[in-house]
Parts: C-alpha cells; structure tokens; sequence
C-alpha cells in the first residue's frame, strides 16, 4: 500500500477510535436517560445511575482487555462511581448531575499538575494523531521533545488549553445543575461537555496541534537531509 494510501487509512482509524468513547460515554447514557425515566418510568435517580452503567464498564473492559490501567479512565471511573453513591444515598439527583461537573474539574485539575510536573497529560492523546504510526515521524517526535524548546513549549501548551477549558466546564456545569430543572439539565449538560471539547480541540489545535505539524514537518525535512548528506 502506499505510504500516502496509509497513512489516511491510519488517520481515518485514529478518528473512529476517538469518536467511539464520545458515542458510548456520551450519546448511550443520554439516550438511556431518556428512554428509561420517560419509556419506562424510572424515577430520575435511577434513570440517571443506570444510564452511567455502560461508560463504567467500558472502562473496565479497557483495563482487563489491554491488561493495562488507564490513570485518565480510572480517575473518571472513581468520580462517577462515588457521584452514584452518594447520589443514591442523597436520593438527589441534581448531586448526581454535578458529579459529571466533578470529573471534568478532577481531569482538568490532573491535566494543569501534570504540565507542572513536566508531564503533560494530553500529550498521550494528542501525539498519536501527529505521529501516524510512522516510525520517521515518531523519531522526528522524540528529536523534537529532546531538542526543542518551542516544540516542548507547544506541548505544554495543548494540554493547558485542555485543562482550563475543562475547569471552565466544570463552573459552567455546576452552576446549571443547581439553578435549572433536572430534565434541562441532562441534555443541555451534554451540549455544554460538547461545546467545550470542541472549544478546546479549536484553540488547541491553533495554538499547539498546527505549530508542532509544521516543525515536525521541518524536522523530517532536515533529517532526510542529514541522511543523503551521509550517504
């Protein structure tokens, strides 16, 4: 196959892989809010736990599937787990509502620590969609990240932008959980993490996703040419 070929069918498999978590953490349980508290008549509470159910256990599937913990996922996990509890306990559903505002607080929260610490959260999901599983622009990366201070700077950058967009949606969320009615609440939450995300991908990708292109761009450029120089 082409490399060209491949590397849009890569590309195009990267992007299913992103959107799956998004249809099964976000369209299922808004679906089976609805179909269980209006079809079926499941109080709100309940309606609210079960929905939760799928997107637990697609976490846990993950974990045993790639014999591999997700810190990200498990930390989501953890979050909505305890909001159903006390949820429960409570029997108020606006707590359960403001859980989901807790885990986007929670990641954003991990995600600014991380770029403090030097490791910068995001940069596992962002650096498959730029490297494309090709062994030169995976090289070009690391070459990068070791010698570039601009490239280490933009990967800081994108996960920044993640972090305090998810904290902004965290307010927004929490706010709407306690002022606006329950049934309101469920699907304009999910226009709200909607918007967000998108937010987020748009400044990201200005301020972070598009410079880091061009410069591996120049630097598989430049290392092509080292290479013929050598020959």
């Amino acid at each position: 196959m082409p490399a060209a070929a491949r590397d849009s069918a890569q590309g195009r498999g990267s992007v299913r892989r992103g959107f799956m978590p998004l249809v099964v953490d976000v369209a299922v349980p808004l679906a089976s809010f609805y179909l269980l508290k209006d079809g079926l008549g499941f109080g709100t509470v309940a309606a609210l736990g079960w929905s939760s159910v799928l997107p637990a256990v697609r976490t846990v599937w993950s974990a045993v599937r790639d014999r591999r913990l997700n810190g990200l996922a498990a930390l989501i996990l953890v979050v909505n787990v305890a909001g159903l509890v006390l949820g429960s306990v409570a029997g108020d559903p606006r707590l359960m509502l403001a859980k989901d505002s807790a885990v986007s607080s929670v990641v954003g929260i991990g995600v600014l620590v991380s770029v403090l610490l030097g490791r910068p959260m995001m940069t596992a999901a962002m650096a498959p969609f730029l490297i494309k599983g090709d062994a030169a622009r995976g090289a070009a990366w690391e070459r990068l990240l070791a010698g570039s201070e601009r490239f280490r700077r933009a990967e800081r950058t994108f996960s920044v932008v993640w972090g305090v967009v998810l904290l902004g949606e965290c307010v927004v969320r929490v706010v709407g959980a306690y002022t606006l009615p329950v049934d309101t609440m469920v699907w304009l939450g999910t226009v709200v993490m909607i918007g967000s995300m998108a937010l987020a991908f748009l400044l990201s990708g200005a301020l972070a996703v598009v410079p880091m292109k061009m410069m591996l761009r120049e630097e598989l450029g430049d290392g092509r040419g080292r290479r013929s120089a050598e020959s």
